[in-house]
């Protein structure tokens, strides 16, 4: 359980991080840029972000069913 609390809370940390710079690069791609590319970053880096956390959160998801099961089991 505190493992997947460290866990958890170190995917929350980095995809905050990754959804906030890919906002202000998407921001910045299009208003203020004439790069359009910095728009398509923008939109990469906060989608790798939330897919980060997706799989983060499912990972710990599946961590803590396989371990009720084991103590289900073994009880």
């Amino acid at each position: 359980m505190i493992n997947s609390a460290k866990i958890l809370r170190a995917v929350s940390i980095l995809c905050g991080t990754l959804i906030t710079i890919g906002f202000i690069t998407f921001l910045y791609g299009y208003f203020v840029s004439d790069y359009a590319a910095l728009t398509g970053i923008g939109i990469g880096v906060t989608m790798g972000g939330v897919f980060i956390f997706i799989m983060g959160i499912f990972l710990v998801a599946t961590e803590e069913v396989v371990e009720k099961n084991k103590r289900k089991t073994l009880s």
